[in-house]
């Protein structure tokens, strides 16, 4: 069966007023439902390949046929992507992390406000458009980076935990070419407790 769009996990205005609700609802009904109708399309020559989940398409790009790798991800990575940065906020969130995520932040970067200004950075200064990431590598170390178009950290051999989506289309209509203005108001609506739960799970 082809990829589905999972609903949005909040109404389009439970995130004003820092992030619009026309802004959500285009976001989410025309551009992440763009990403997974391509990748669909994509995958229509392999049907066997919609036994995996998307995730793990991207975990071993070479795996998939050279004829579509280069759609799936691009176009599995905005599906991906995407998913995991709606699942990642929420009203009445914000606030730092807590319990074993804020003592490996502060172990990894001195401080919460120190790793908030260095993801801060790695999203405001991304060149283009792209995404700015909190992950664990390879070793189990956390990570701040940024990422390219809709490349996927997961392809890097990476473990996402947050992501901030600094694509023109995910603040432009409120904020237009202001992105710093974007990021620091994307802080108050991170879900702390969604991204401390993929923390644990990674290093179970």
């Amino acid at each position: 069966m082809p990829y589905q769009l999972p609903p949005l996990p909040f109404a389009y205005d439970a995130l004003e007023p820092h992030i619009d609700a026309r802004t959500v609802e285009i976001h989410h009904d025309k551009h992440h439902q763009t990403y997974l109708n391509n990748l669909n399309k994509a995958l229509e020559g392999a049907p066997d390949l919609f036994n995996k989940a998307p995730a793990d398409l991207l975990k071993d790009l070479n795996a998939v046929p050279e004829a579509i790798r280069t759609a799936v991800r691009n176009q599995g990575g905005g599906f991906v992507n995407h998913t995991f940065y709606w699942e990642s906020l929420g009203p009445g969130a914000g606030g730092e992390a807590q319990g074993p995520l804020a003592q490996a932040i502060a172990k990894a970067f001195g401080s919460f406000t120190a790793f908030k200004d260095k993801l801060t950075q790695a999203s405001v200064g991304h060149f283009g458009s792209g995404w700015g990431w909190l992950s664990v590598d390879q070793t189990g170390q956390l990570v701040v980076h940024s990422t390219a178009n809709q490349d996927s950290p997961l392809s890097s051999g990476f473990t996402p935990l947050l992501t901030c989506d600094v694509w023109e289309h995910a603040y432009y209509l409120k904020y237009q070419n202001l992105r710093a203005n974007y990021v620091a108001a994307w802080w108050n609506v991170v879900k702390w407790d969604v991204v401390a739960a993929r923390f644990a799970a990674a290093h179970k």
